[in-house]
């Protein structure tokens, strides 16, 4: 049989006022919607830290005994109410978050709309024009991602070994032999910026091109 569920506090004195209320659940839930720190959620709250924390603890040791197969206890049950929710809400913000550094990595956002309005010069017509900025794909928020989610092949600390074409020097004497990361990185900005467009794109003569099958 577990013995994971942890001894409880005896109950609150009768007439004692709860301070896991519902309104306090709710705003700790909404704060951590947000993605804020487990403290600011609190303060958001008007609790400590402290009990915020403990709550949360009380919550997970009733859900893992819950799963262990142990009957649910009354007296533990809001504090696994609150734990899920604030797991949910938590998990619900970061994906949030990384959807958004998605965006930025691809690129494409709408930063500015202009709509302008004109008479056309041949038929005489008021012509509605609309112009789009857009961001540029921002290869910094992939390079945030990988070092984040795969810390342990693109952290900052990590030793990475790989073969790319064309970048090898001819002095390697073994094989996956560490790669001077600045070096990699300062070859890398050369190539991928050495580009070559077609005559007609460096003098300008193509304002816009539309793909037509």
């Amino acid at each position: 049989m577990s013995t994971r569920r942890k001894t409880r506090r005896p109950n609150p004195r009768p007439g004692r006022p709860r301070l896991l209320s519902e309104e306090v659940e709710a705003r700790l839930v909404a704060a951590s919607r947000t993605g804020v720190a487990v403290e600011l959620a609190a303060e958001m709250a008007g609790i400590s830290r402290t009990s915020f924390l403990r709550w949360m603890a009380r919550g997970r040791t009733e859900i893992e005994a819950r799963e262990d197969g142990e009957p649910s206890t009354e007296e533990e049950s809001e504090y696994a109410t609150l734990y899920e929710k604030v797991r949910t809400a938590r998990a619900t913000a970061a994906a949030r978050a990384m959807a958004n550094i998605r965006r930025t990595a691809d690129g494409g956002i709408v930063t500015k709309v202009t709509t302008r309005r004109f008479r056309d010069s041949v038929t005489g017509e008021i012509v509605e024009e609309t112009v789009e900025d857009r961001t540029s794909p921002d290869w910094r928020a992939d390079a945030w991602y990988l070092e984040r989610q795969h810390r342990e092949h693109y952290g900052k600390d990590a030793i990475v070994a790989v073969e790319i074409t064309g970048l090898d020097d001819g002095n390697s004497t073994q094989d996956d032999a560490p790669v001077d990361l600045s070096a990699l990185a300062e070859r890398l900005d050369r190539s991928l910026f050495a580009v070559e467009y077609p005559p007609e794109l460096e003098d300008s003569a193509v304002i816009d091109a539309e793909v037509v099958d």
